[in-house]
């Protein structure tokens, strides 16, 4: 991991360092078109030299200023300390590089200088203060982008981070879901069992068709419309077993394209609330009313089952607190509206599929 981020950072800075040195092609191309090779070349081997310098300086040298110490004071002497001499490479460093490429034949001094008195070592300041020049523009440069790159990897980091807690939340929210789920079926399944119905054999082949699903394919992003109406017909016809004649289910689909993509599981919720807190505690006529329809694409599900009017405010219970903060993390645009009448228990659920954020939050 740390030799990856290595290789991700030197890469970093031979980028920079391309970008510099395309800016002087340019400029050796509007201004100095007779020299442009030998201009290029001596811009090109002072890039090298300031990719190694600037790398050294963003990597070592600042991470070692901002180290922490007992004292701050430290900080601050090493930190003038650390600039005099990145300086020193960048003038008087810069100009023992620009000898050595004379000296290897591939640096070509165009600059003159004459001096009025004073040597050779006149002469090697006063080049070395001009090459200073550039080199103080070039860790200007990959100080910039040094900033805008650290910025950007500190936004995807947390964008990441952020996106693994969204991952993990759901991922706990739909681990909550399915033994709720599983544990009230079996629940069925046992009651038939002491009462020796006949039904059990056949709930038992529907369980196992509903845990095939929840095994396979639940672990999905998405799956069909058709699969989820699927699993939701099984669940009925499992939840009728317990039932005699006086319960009246009716489901009405309205759906063209049956190959539409929703997430799972997120449509059962509402039916099994339907069963485990509306007509199981029912005792007059109990029914249960679900139209599922899609258009465009706008699903609406509307569920209704008798229920007595409970005394105070309507509350939610888990399962639907659980499909809500699913539906925030999943989709933008959504509706899910829980209504009390007198007799009569209604929820209605809106998703726009058009707004899914998972391949948007999730997979950036």
């Amino acid at each position: 991991m740390n030799q990856s981020k290595g290789l991700e950072r030197i890469s970093f800075y031979l980028w920079v360092g391309a970008a510099w040195l395309l800016l002087w092609l340019l400029n050796n191309f509007l201004n100095h078109q007779r020299t442009f090779l030998l201009h290029s070349l001596n811009d090109l081997w002072h890039v090298v030299y300031f990719i190694v310098i600037n790398y050294i300086f963003f990597e070592y040298s600042i991470p070692a200023v901002r180290k922490k110490r007992p004292q701050i004071f430290y900080n601050i002497l090493i930190g003038f300390v650390l600039v005099f001499l990145h300086l020193v490479l960048l003038s008087f460093g810069l100009y023992g590089w620009t000898q050595i490429g004379i000296r290897l034949q591939v640096y070509t001094s165009l600059r003159e200088i004459t001096l009025m008195a004073g040597g050779l070592y006149d002469k090697m300041i006063v080049e070395a203060i001009i090459l200073a020049e550039s080199g103080v523009a070039s860790s200007v440069f990959f100080g910039i982008a040094y900033l805008l790159y650290n910025n950007f990897r500190l936004k995807l980091i947390t964008q990441q981070q952020q996106t693994a807690m969204r991952e993990a939340e759901l991922t706990y929210l739909k681990s909550q879901t399915n033994p709720h789920f599983l544990f009230n079926t079996l629940n069925n399944i046992y009651v038939l069992a002491t009462e020796k119905s006949e039904s059990a054999p056949d709930s038992i082949l529907r369980l196992s068709k509903i845990l095939r699903f929840m095994l396979y394919e639940t672990g999905s992003k998405f799956i069909t419309i058709e699969q989820e109406l699927e699993i939701i017909t099984d669940y009925i016809a499992l939840e009728k077993l317990r039932y005699d004649d006086t319960l009246n289910v009716s489901l009405t689909c309205d759906i063209p394209d049956t190959a539409v993509q929703i997430h799972p599981l997120l449509l059962i919720p509402l039916i099994e609330n339907a069963f485990k807190h509306g007509v199981s505690e029912d005792i007059g006529e109990p029914f249960i009313d679900i139209k599922l329809g899609i258009t465009g694409h706008q699903l609406l599900l509307v569920v209704k089952n008798s229920s007595e009017k409970p005394e105070g405010d309507v509350k939610e219970n888990i399962g639907l607190a659980n499909l809500k903060r699913q539906l925030q993390l999943l989709y933008a645009d959504y509706a899910l509206s829980v209504e009390q009448e007198e007799t009569v228990f209604t929820v209605t659920l809106k998703i726009n599929l058009t707004s899914d954020i998972y391949d948007k939050v999730y997979n950036n």
